[in-house]
C-alpha cells in the first residue's frame, strides 16, 4: 500500500499543501481553529505520519518535545501526559520524557541542559507547583535555550503557563452547596503545599464569606489526596461540627472516603450531608450515591500545552521575544445524586 503523503491530506481536507504544512509544523498562528481541526482530523483519518527527518532538514527543528513529568500515580498528571502525547503525535512531534521523583529537584539547570543536548524544540514542565519547587524560576541561572511551557502553577509575569482554573472550580462547588440549602459546609483539602489545593481552599473560603457564612479553620481538614484521608477527614469534621450538612472534598478519591464515613455514621447522602468532589474520575457515576464533582479536562490540558508550546517555538524560531501568557482551562460542575437535595 502506498504511503499517505501531505498531498493526500491536502486533497481530502480541501486545503493547500502549504496550509497543511503550517498546521503540522505548529505554525498555525493565523489559521482559523476550525481549519486547523479539520486538517488534524484528516491526518488522523488517513493515518498520515510526517517524516521527521525531512521536516528537520527543512525547518532546522528536531521535531521533538521534551516533557518533564511527575506524579503519574495521580489521576490528573497521568491524564495530562496522555493529552500531551496525543497532541504531539497528531502534529508530528515525538516526545522525550523525563520523570522526576522529587518535585523539589535541585538539578533543573542540568536537566534543561541535558534536554537541550538532545536538540528538543521546546519543553513542557508538567510538574505540579509543590512547596518551593518553582524557586529556581527567579534565579538568574534559569536561561533555557528553548521555549518552556509550565503546567499547573501560579501566574508568573514572564512565563507561559497552562492550568485549570482551580479557584473557579471551587467557587462552583461551594455556591452549588449554598444554593442547595447547606448551612454548614466543611472542606477536606489536598496537601496545602500544592498550589491546586491552596486555590481550591481559596475558592471555598471566598464563596462562603461572600454570603456571610463561616470559613474558619475549624471547618477545614487537610488531606493528602488519598481515599483514607477523606475517610478520616470527614470523621474529624463531624467531631468538631456535628451540624455539618455540606462537604467539599477536593478530589474524588477523598470524596469516596468521606462517603464511607457517612455510611458508617448512618448519615444519608445527600439528605443529611451533601458531598461534592473534584476531578470527575471515570468511576464517579458508579459511587453510591453517584458523586457530584468538577470535571477538569486534564487530557485537553495536555493538548493545550502542546499547542501553546508550538506557538512559542514559532516565535522563538522567528527570533521574536517569548510573549508571557497564562491560559486557564475552565472546569465544569457535574451535579449528581450526592448533592442533589429536594428541599421544600
Amino acid at each position: 500500500m502506498p504511503r499517505t503523503t501531505i498531498a493526500d491530506v491536502a486533497r481530502v481536507s480541501g486545503f493547500s499543501q502549504a496550509t497543511v504544512s503550517r498546521v503540522l509544523m505548529g505554525q498555525a498562528k493565523h489559521i482559523r481553529e476550525d481549519t486547523r481541526q479539520r486538517i488534524l482530523d484528516t491526518v488522523e483519518a488517513l493515518g498520515y505520519h510526517p517524516s521527521n527527518a525531512a521536516r528537520s532538514l527543512k525547518s532546522k527543528r528536531s521535531c521533538t518535545l521534551g516533557v518533564v513529568g511527575y506524579g503519574l500515580e495521580y489521576y490528573g498528571p497521568s491524564c495530562t501526559l496522555s493529552g500531551i502525547e496525543q497532541e504531539a503525535s497528531r502534529t508530528g512531534y515525538t516526545i522525550l520524557l523525563h520523570l522526576i521523583r522529587q518535585p523539589e529537584t535541585n538539578d533543573v539547570a542540568q536537566l534543561l541542559q541535558e534536554m537541550s543536548s538532545r536538540y528538543v524544540d521546546g519543553i513542557i514542565w508538567a510538574v505540579p507547583e509543590i512547596a518551593n519547587n518553582r524557586a529556581w524560576l527567579k534565579e538568574k541561572s534559569f536561561k533555557p535555550s528553548v521555549p518552556v511551557v509550565f503546567l499547573t502553577m501560579e501566574t508568573q509575569p514572564d512565563q507561559v503557563i497552562v492550568a485549570v482554573d482551580n479557584y473557579g472550580g471551587a467557587l462552583l462547588v461551594t455556591r452549588h452547596l449554598i444554593t442547595q440549602g447547606c448551612q454548614n459546609i466543611g472542606l477536606i483539602t489536598g496537601p496545602m503545599d500544592w498550589w491546586e489545593a491552596r486555590e481550591r481552599k481559596r475558592g471555598w473560603r471566598d464563596a462562603l464569606e461572600s454570603v456571610g457564612m463561616s470559613a474558619s479553620e475549624s471547618w477545614v481538614v487537610e488531606g493528602n489526596w488519598s481515599t483514607s484521608s477523606g475517610e478520616e477527614g470527614l470523621a474529624i469534621l463531624l467531631s468538631q461540627h456535628p451540624e455539618l450538612d455540606g462537604l467539599f472534598a477536593c478530589n474524588d478519591r477523598m470524596a469516596l472516603g468521606a462517603l464511607k464515613t457517612a455510611r458508617e455514621r448512618s448519615l444519608r447522602v445527600p439528605e443529611d450531608l451533601a458531598v461534592v468532589g473534584f476531578d470527575d474520575m471515570p468511576d464517579t457515576t458508579y459511587y453510591c450515591p453517584s458523586l457530584s464533582t468538577v470535571r477538569q479536562d486534564m487530557i485537553e490540558l495536555g493538548r493545550l500545552a502542546v499547542r501553546e508550546l508550538g506557538r512559542a517555538i514559532e516565535e522563538h524560531q522567528s527570533d521574536q521575544p517569548l510573549a508571557p501568557k497564562t491560559v486557564l482551562l475552565q472546569p465544569e460542575l457535574l451535579v449528581r445524586e450526592s448533592s442533589r437535595l429536594k428541599r421544600p
